[in-house]
């Protein structure tokens, strides 16, 4: 097993950070920019490489209407052949360029490289309410394919809870919609009621999917969620939930309010990466989403003799 190294952060200014390893041995990488404005993509086939990678823009947020403002958060995904970027929009409006008035929407590109050819709007994910939605992120399991998301549900006192569905085709959900969390401890409520940008990981005979809560200040950190692999994912009662948080604001490595993960693996296949982004000060000039600086970085995500992932604490800056 080769020892893993690299210089963290990976790539300043770039929030909600997701790096898949597609089978033709690049690692793609895309996060939300400080100006919500469009999604990029970039590749390489080291992790390190990433940091120097050519930055393509592959989407531009629209002039007006449903997707034209706080474009944040997109995933790539590769599924059947084809390449899908999830990611959430919000309209224009006269006040704070509709904040919190998100939804999710869907790119398809059948390219081989998706840094090439056109990514086509599938358009939006439509769920049970017609409400603030953001932070999709899709996995197979046992030949079913899934949708775990965030959502104000209107009847729920709160920001946003975790939602799983099965899905018809990668851009629409079939049969019922589940809540699998809701923020119910304190290190879930701080600021805001959040449980966000879920990351699903299947290891040792569990399925684990990530999340963030609290507001996006240093307050900002990270639980999970297990479900036996051979548990009906679409029942509640098969998810439990780390009654503390797992990843936090680590004041003597400097690293504050780390979360919205998503997990690669190492260059040689041996180690689970975790990628995150965090800044590398506490105080905070304004509303937090709006100051640029939560930098992508990376570490080695090890695990317990018990088989549970052991997120550890955010590593210092290398540089």
């Amino acid at each position: 097993m080769a020892e893993f190294k690299v210089n963290n952060p990976l790539i300043e200014q770039r929030a909600d950070p997701w790096i898949y390893k597609h089978t033709d041995g690049f690692y793609y990488f895309t996060g939300s920019v400080p100006a919500y404005d469009r999604i990029e993509l970039r590749r390489s086939e080291t992790i390190q490489g990433l940091t120097n990678a050519e930055a393509k823009t592959v989407w531009v947020k629209h002039e007006s209407g449903k997707m034209s403002a706080n474009i944040w958060a997109p995933e790539i995904h590769f599924i059947d052949g084809k390449w899908y970027i999830y990611f959430a929009a919000a309209r224009t409006s006269e006040t704070k360029d509709g904040l919190f008035d998100h939804r999710m929407f869907v790119l398809e590109n059948s390219s081989d490289n998706p840094l090439e050819g056109e990514f086509i709007e599938k358009g939006q994910i439509i769920t049970k309410w017609e409400s603030f939605a953001l932070d999709a992120t899709s996995f197979e399991h046992n030949g079913v394919r899934y949708l775990v998301w965030a959502q104000k549900d209107p009847e729920i006192f709160g920001n946003s809870n975790l939602y799983i569905s099965e899905m018809e085709n990668p851009w629409t959900l079939k049969g019922e919609q589940v809540c699998i969390t809701t923020p119910e401890y304190d290190w879930e409520k701080i600021g805001f009621l959040v449980n966000e940008g879920a990351a699903v990981l299947k290891r040792n005979g569990k399925i684990f999917i990530s999340f963030s809560a609290s507001a996006t200040d240093f307050n900002y950190c990270m639980g999970y969620l297990t479900a036996d692999e051979n548990s009906d994912l679409l029942d509640p009662a098969s998810w439990h939930k780390t009654p503390e948080p797992v990843f936090v604001t680590n004041e003597e490595t400097g690293q504050y309010g780390p979360g919205h993960n998503s997990f690669t693996v190492s260059e040689d296949g041996s180690q689970d990466i975790l990628v995150y982004h965090a800044r590398n000060y506490k105080e905070i000039e304004g509303d937090p989403l709006y100051d640029p600086n939560r930098h992508t970085r990376v570490q080695v995500l090890e695990w317990n003799e018990d088989g549970t992932p052991n997120f550890g604490i955010p590593v210092p800056d290398s540089k």
